[in-house]
């Protein structure tokens, strides 16, 4: 170390204090001394004698710890910077391809093109070495870092496009790469994306098995993959094909055709900002040439849409929003508010409104234009001059934060020292010094930016938002609606039919008990939907249809999920003929048999079963049927499929009874099946019962509830017929009795036998002297062990609830000997038989029936509930 370093390490110790940033530059330097080739001259020579001055290299060492590296690891780059001609001057393109082709010669690819990631990282060295010297201009620095990207880009695509055209053959078209963004105007920065477009002139056959669309996206998917690599030596250029039609879900390269295609039917306002920076670099410029001719009346068009201010406008506040964030809007130089992006949107958007008219602003660099706007008299004066002063301002701040580590990043630090150094690098004496600066030129920007913008953009209409409890999150919903995220498409017709359907879609949301929940699972369903232009369509033109999602999101979740999961099932259910009308058992068993299913599989039966669902639930939001009649469709479902999954399974010799509301056809959403089996089979019960809780990503069938045998959960799961008898004769207790009340067969052979035996057992339990007393008590200790212990608010345990009213019923039925399983009709059976008044009677429905509608509101949720609760269990 002490040979080349004669002076030893006081000379270095000294070099590194007067640095900007001494421990980096310490470091710097005595690790260069180990690495210093031995023939060298000394280093202490090289850079005492630096051709741009011993301060501009240790400025470099001090600000961009990327560069410091690349230097250590290879001094041969120092030693290229210390001859004049490397960096006293800046180098045009072919000075530097020629450089790259004496470095590389015709061995370019080897190593994974080793030699042009060597070249590459030297002259970004060499770019900010000049940079930092204050010997280039913005201009200068910008258009070297472009033309660095672009022979990258075209050694890359020349070793590619040679390659698979030895390989696969040589298609009859052209192909030319189309820069857009800061590459497509000349204005790289230290750490740019290249914005690409990849193009080939026509469609065709290279050979009966490899298409011309095919070839050209193998050669793009080439290029990506050199180019994302990591290797020792350093990356490339970050490639973002975003641009693109149809963004990340499109084809990495487009023909001509399908190019005009696209923006002529979906092209968007974001679409024609990012074209009107568009040149082609590499490749066919004849090809690029005719892109932009073709495309001019879309980048510039001769009456510009009415919103246009509008959506730049709103472009930016989503920017601000979704990326930067309120603590960064005035800390990002880029994106921030009176940032670079805000100085290029005032300068597009006069471009696309006058570019028509006046070619000179057909123009993709920024200044450039800025100027030109300035000759047409479009911007006054003053403003282009305080554009133009807090563009450069801006960039130098940019350049400045990326030099360090060359990565993106656009937000000045808040820690103390190192915005100190970021100032004196500036030329600043003081933090405070430069932040009034920068703070003083983004409120000259946002001042334009509003008047030129903003303050033209705002002459829509406020949306009174004062439904939504969190009024913040509704306006970021409707604005995701109508536009996307940032990097979204939305053709302008999905725009202007949004415009159509908001006020219908407020008018709705504001009659629903949970408007937020319900925009929210509506917004759900539209990211779900896909087509949201078709879909915003058939919602204006169907009010119908709007009032159905609403109404169906605001009621029910389970019915909301199952749409946003799978949003077909919409147009499934509402084309069919069935949603006025309800369907019985033996429809749902015809349509059950006819899917074909075995037994291996019932993922058909759970998913017709989720359709129906939801068929019953638009029918009940709809007010297209009346309680009665709803929960007797669901029963029908409910037994449909229990029928079908005994057939299934073979086990049509088991005797099934229901019970409770299955028994009375009275269940409702989410309700599980009370059952008893009688026979035999008990394997062939525990099959039954098994498959129909088995949950899968289709859905679940409705659980199979047998705690009503005898002893319970203790007892054997299937009982013989005299078994039966003989429990409910000597050992049975009240309550088992009295929930024959509700007995039904559902299959054969035994049920005839069954229901003849429940029917006398019952019959002898109902002469019982205190048989009400002892309901009664029945209905207390229900009370204390599964009520809320708030009789008022308990509508289905506290007194004068739902289960009070179907015990009222079933006690008089027991005393007057009236069997029926189905309440409404015991009920009337009541009435009949003068057993209950006529007024009684009418209160006690319409009592039941208001209860019933309250408890169905919980019921769906109840639903996804329980699928949710037996998919934890099985985990």
């Amino acid at each position: 170390m002490f040979r080349v370093m004669d002076r030893g390490d006081r000379w270095i110790w000294e070099k590194a204090a007067a640095s900007l940033n001494p421990s980096q530059v310490e470091n710097t330097l005595l690790q260069l001394s180990e690495t210093w080739p031995p023939a060298a001259p000394p280093i202490v020579d090289v850079i005492e004698k630096f051709p741009l001055g011993e301060a501009a290299l240790l400025h470099l060492l001090a600000m961009s710890s990327i560069c410091a590296t690349r230097l250590v690891r290879h001094p041969e780059i120092l030693l290229w910077l210390g001859q004049p001609d490397a960096c006293l001057s800046a180098r045009g393109y072919e000075q530097m391809a020629n450089d790259l082709r004496a470095l590389a010669g015709d061995s370019i690819a080897a190593e994974n093109f080793r030699a042009l990631r060597f070249w590459k990282g030297r002259e970004m060295a060499r770019i900010a070495l000049r940079e930092l010297a204050d010997v280039a201009p913005l201009e200068e620095t910008t258009a070297e870092l472009s033309q660095l990207a672009e022979i990258c880009l075209s050694a890359v695509f020349k070793h590619w496009n040679s390659e698979l055209r030895q390989r696969s053959g040589s298609p009859d078209a052209e192909f030319t790469m189309l820069a857009l963004g800061k590459l497509g105007g000349g204005e790289l920065n230290h750490s740019s994306d290249v914005d690409l477009i990849f193009l080939y002139s026509n469609e065709g056959q290279v050979s009966p098995r490899l298409s011309y669309h095919e070839f050209f996206n193998r050669l793009g998917k080439k290029i990506l993959e050199t180019f994302a690599t990591r290797d020792p030596e350093g990356p490339l250029f970050r490639i973002d094909l975003r641009l693109r039609p149809e963004g990340s879900a499109g084809p990495l390269a487009c023909s001509l055709e399908s190019m005009e295609h696209y923006y002529g039917g979906f092209g968007e306002t974001w679409e024609r900002l990012a074209l009107i920076k568009t040149r082609g670099i590499c490749g066919s410029r004849e090809l690029a040439y005719e892109f932009l001719r073709q495309h001019q009346p879309f980048i510039y068009p001769s009456s510009p849409t009415p919103d246009l201010l509008d959506e730049i406008a709103s472009i930016k506040r989503r920017i601000e929003r979704d990326i930067v964030g309120q603590e960064n809007l005035g800390r990002n130089v880029k994106l921030g508010a009176g940032g670079i992006r805000e100085i290029e949107f005032i300068v597009q958007a006069l471009q696309l409104i006058h570019g028509a008219r006046h070619a000179f602003l057909q123009e993709p660099s920024m200044l450039k234009a800025l100027r030109a706007l300035h000759q047409l008299d479009l911007l006054p004066r003053d403003e282009v001059v305080k554009l133009d002063e807090a563009y450069r301002f801006l960039r130098r701040v940019e350049h400045r934060l990326q030099i360090d580590a060359e990565q993106q990043t656009h937000t000045v630090p808040q820690e103390p020292a190192v915005l100190r150094r970021l100032a004196l690098s500036l030329g600043f004496s003081s933090s405070r010094e430069f932040t009034g600066a920068l703070q003083k030129r983004m409120r000259n920007v946002r001042s334009i930016f509003r008047r030129v913008i903003s303050e033209k953009s705002a002459e829509a209409k406020p949306i009174d938002l004062a439904i939504f409890s969190d009024q913040r999150r509704a306006t970021k919903a409707l604005a995701d609606l109508a536009q996307a995220s940032v990097s979204f498409h939305i053709a302008p017709r999905t725009r202007q039919i949004f415009r159509k359907l908001r006020p219908l879609l407020l008018d709705w949301l504001a009659k629903a008990a949970d408007p937020d929940a319900t925009l929210n699972q509506f917004v759900r369903f539209v990211q779900a939907y896909g087509l949201r232009s078709l879909l915003f369509e058939l919602l204006v033109t169907n009010p119908r249809l709007l009032e159905l999602l609403v109404k169906t999101f605001d009621a029910s979740q389970f019915a909301g999920s199952l749409l946003i999961r799978r949003p077909q099932l919409l147009e499934d259910v509402t084309r069919s003929e069935n949603l006025d009308r309800g369907i019985a058992i033996e429809e749902h068993l015809r349509r059950l048999a006819s899917l074909d299913l075995t037994r291996a599989s019932l993922d058909g039966v759970r998913a017709y079963r989720q359709t129906e669902l939801l068929r019953i639930v638009l029918r009940d939001v709809l007010g297209l049927v009346d309680l009665a009649k709803l929960l007797a469709e669901h029963s029908a479902l409910a037994e449909a499929c229990l029928l079908f999954v005994n057939r299934l399974l073979g086990s049509e010799e088991l005797t099934i009874i229901a019970l409770g509301k299955f028994g009375g056809r009275e269940i409702g959403y989410g309700a599980d099946l009370d059952v008893l089996f009688v026979g035999e089979d008990i394997r062939a019960a525990q099959n039954l019962v098994v498959a129909m809780a088995q949950p899968s990503a289709e859905g679940n069938l409705p659980t199979l509830d047998a705690r009503l045998r005898p002893d319970g959960d203790k007892g054997p799961l299937v009982c013989s017929l005299a078994a039966y008898e003989s429990y409910y004769l000597r050992r049975a207790q009240l309550w088992e009795l009295h929930a024959l009340t509700r007995a039904r067969s559902v299959t054969s052979p035994l049920q005839d036998q069954f229901i003849d035996m429940a029917q006398r057992c019952w019959r002898e339990t109902s002469q019982r002297a205190d048989l009400f007393n002892q309901i009664d008590n029945m209905l207390e200790r229900i009370r204390r062990e599964r009520g809320s212990g708030h009789d008022f608010l308990d509508f289905k345990t506290g007194a004068g609830g739902i289960i009070e009213a179907e015990f009222l019923v079933h006690a008089l039925q027991m005393k007057a000997e009236i069997w029926n399983p189905n309440w409404n009709d015991a009920l009337e059976q009541l009435h009949e038989c003068g057993v209950l008044p006529a007024a009684q009677a009418a209160d006690a429905k319409r009592g039941y029936e208001f209860l019933g509608k309250q408890n169905r509101f919980n019921a769906s949720e109840r639903c996804r509930r329980t699928t949710k609760a037996r998919g934890s269990s099985r985990l």
